[in-house]
């Protein structure tokens, strides 16, 4: 079976016209079998989507035919399997949410870090390194060192800037995310707040991943993706990690050995918060699937649920 092509795109840039974009891009998506999630917003554009080489090609010139997204940056991994079984493009008032009002990545930014040159900046003991993702990302893996903000969605961030950090006592920040498109936010954001030196990972944790041999790697574990893979690991390579139906977070096979594990309806973490409505649904979509199978062919609900659409 030929590898599907999972691609990764971002950028900020200025699209007022967002709403006039997103049926012409649906109906592409659509007519090259493009599978995954876009988001439109006034300030640009963010999404990953899956399709084979040729039509992830034709999709990514389509977006690049417009000039303000000539330089559209993506980044590639491969999928044996589909990671996405739907296609949505979808209006938002912002492409990554962080609920403040005025950052703009286009008018004020922190520095760009190059993977092969991110080892040396974060082993300096005078940077804060810390990570903009979510809790359930960071459990994952992360790099040496990092600071856990433990915040369950990116609109945390600015709220525990202002608790934990001092620009006065922590000039000197370094910050990544999945992608790269949070630290963007992140980085602006600190900026504003009066931090005089602000980096982030250019590509985020899957470029370094990609472009960092393993043995030079500070990287440990494997990173949370946004798709049916779960994680990935040095190289993109498809992680060990599964998703669970019932609270949608990556499980592990310890948990999974847990008898709070039920495939397709709960783990150790929301075993206890399962209501017998939600159990029986999740019983008579476990049946439809099997019915599926049986037929040879792929039920909707066999895609574990992903609530979380930050990169």
């Amino acid at each position: 079976m030929t590898p599907l092509v999972v691609a990764a795109i971002y950028k900020f840039v200025k699209l007022s016209d967002c709403a006039e974009l997103r049926a012409p891009l649906q109906a592409k998506c659509d007519e090259l079998n493009i599978m995954g999630t876009l988001l439109l917003a006034q300030e640009g554009i963010n999404g990953t989507v899956a399709g084979t080489r040729s039509n992830i090609d034709q999709l990514l010139a389509y977006l690049r035919s417009d000039p303000r997204l000539a330089d559209l940056p993506h980044k590639e991994s491969t999928a044996t399997l589909p990671p996405f079984y739907r296609m949505k493009v979808k209006l938002k008032k912002e492409i990554v949410t962080m609920g403040v009002a005025g950052i703009n990545p286009t008018e004020l930014v922190g520095q760009y870090v190059k993977p092969e040159d991110w080892n040396a900046l974060i082993s300096d003991p005078d940077v804060l390194l810390v990570d903009t993702r979510n809790d359930y990302e960071v459990e994952v893996g992360t790099f040496k060192g990092a600071i856990d903000p433990r915040i369950t969605t990116f609109r945390e961030f600015p709220e525990y800037v202002k608790k934990y950090f001092d620009p006065a006592k922590q000039p000197r920040v370094a910050m990544f995310c999945t992608g790269g498109i949070r630290c963007e936010k992140a980085s602006a954001y600190m900026l504003k707040e009066g931090f005089a030196e602000v980096y982030h990972l250019q590509g985020g944790i899957l470029k370094y991943l990609e472009n960092v041999p393993e043995e030079q790697s500070l990287w440990e574990g494997e990173c949370f993706v946004f798709d049916q893979r779960v994680a990935v690991g040095q190289g993109l390579q498809a992680g060990h990690f599964e998703l669970c139906y019932g609270c949608a977070r990556p499980i592990t096979a310890e948990e999974k050995a847990s008898p709070k594990f039920e495939q397709g309806i709960s783990c150790p973490r929301c075993y206890d918060s399962i209501t017998p409505e939600k159990r029986a649904g999740a019983l008579e979509r476990n049946k439809q699937i099997e019915l599926s199978a049986a037929r040879g062919k792929n039920h909707i609900g066999k895609q574990s649920k992903n609530k979380f659409n930050s990169r």
